[in-house]
């Protein structure tokens, strides 16, 4: 099977959020996204009924949202178009009674009262996946960068998955489920997983690799099509781009261009390395496992694995350095200001943290953590 590449300018940007749509009297989980993209969909009567709004989209869940940027070239051309469709969506909650928010999951909202939206392909993978399926109550930031040749594609993801437990560890904002305290700073990173083709991507040494897995994937009946591989950070081949999937829910616009940032430094120099002749250092697959296992559990408290030497080091010591080294790559993509916003999630901590210091201070009730979530995306960024 011969699998073709778009053309994709390298380094372009492109993001999703997925937002949760809650009562603004409750603080649960409401099912509106019917209505609320009925509403967005009178306001542009060049779309049909049936047809999707460009930039606001379905989901799994009808309590989800999600938002998509066209290609940008810059993280604040990112943030700026997130910004319109995020203002669009929070008009039409308004005259619904609907909040939105972001993390990982929702603090205590039941998983298994949720409907599905109707599509084909979601009700293919409720029937296929069952109890499994019917958890994914999850919410994500999905960044996709582009990469201007296939040749660079796995080069490139063995790259980012070195640093997979960093980008778990700054975005961790799910320590909750079903309203219990999991003990973990990333439920969503688990739990995800346990659907077909999600997890951890294989690492192929070149792209004739990855071809042959979707050959075996299609003839064995797992999927249907290339989007149906759902890894953690996966080629896109329609889009020519490389798709950063690792991460929770962020709740703030700041926070999703800081992520955005980091993605695109990190791949941008990794081209640069590979076209000046050079290799991109990987480890192997156990090492990445445990890495993958210790964000989800510790957070920004986690000590990961660093080289295929067994080296370790504290995950926040080590993305100081990464931030260092990545300045002048985010000056010529005009995104310094985006990066340096990384160290103030490392600053004040990540979600799971402050979720956890509101619960407490309110004596494990568990609402005023959404409120907080609710009012930290309309604000768009922390204090």
């Amino acid at each position: 099977m011969e699998i073709q590449f778009g053309e994709s300018a390298q380094s372009t940007l492109g993001v999703e959020w997925e937002l949760a749509l809650v009562d603004a009297q409750t603080g649960e989980l409401t099912p509106q996204a019917d209505a609320l993209l009925g509403v967005i969909n009178q306001e542009h009567p060049e779309l049909q009924a049936d047809e999707e709004h460009p930039h606001i989209k379905r989901e799994l869940l009808l309590n989800t949202l999600e938002l998509v940027t066209g290609v940008c070239h810059t993280v604040a051309e990112a943030k700026e178009d997130l910004k319109r469709s995020l203002n669009t969506v929070r008009e039409a909650g308004a005259r619904f009674g609907v909040d939105l928010m972001c993390s990982g999951t929702h603090p205590f909202s039941h998983s298994s009262s949720q409907p599905v939206t109707d599509k084909e392909r979601y009700a293919k993978l409720i029937d296929r996946t069952q109890w499994w399926g019917s958890q994914m109550v999850i919410y994500g930031v999905h960044v996709h960068v582009g990469l201007d040749s296939k040749a660079k594609a796995f080069p490139v993801l063995n790259g980012l998955v070195n640093y997979f437990p960093h980008f778990q560890a700054l975005s961790a904002s799910s320590p909750y489920w079903n309203g219990e305290d999991t003990g973990y700073a990333s439920q969503r990173a688990l739990l995800f997983q346990q659907l077909p083709t999600a997890g951890l991507p294989f690492q192929f040494e070149d792209w004739k690799g990855y071809e042959s897995y979707v050959q075996d994937m299609m003839t064995t009946g797992v999927i249907d099509q290339i989007s149906e591989i759902r890894w953690d950070i996966r080629p896109v081949p329609a889009l020519g781009t490389i798709e950063m999937r690792v991460c929770d829910g962020l709740s703030t616009l700041e926070e999703v261009g800081a992520i955005a940032a980091l993605t695109q430094c990190l791949v941008q120099s990794f081209s640069d390395t590979l076209d000046a002749g050079g290799s991109i250092p990987t480890m192997p697959p156990w090492h990445v496992q445990e890495n993958k296992w210790r964000a989800a559990r510790y957070g920004l408290d986690a000590i990961i694995i660093l080289d295929a030497q067994s080296n370790e080091r504290l995950v926040t010591d080590d993305l100081r350095e990464l931030l260092n080294r990545l300045e002048p790559v985010a000056k010529r993509l005009n995104c310094s200001a985006e990066l340096a916003d990384v160290e103030k999630i490392i600053q004040r901590g990540a979600g799971y943290q402050r979720q956890r210091q509101i619960a407490a201070a309110n004596g494990g009730n568990l609402r005023p953590v959404v409120d907080d979530l609710v009012r930290l995306m309309r604000e768009g960024h922390q204090n």
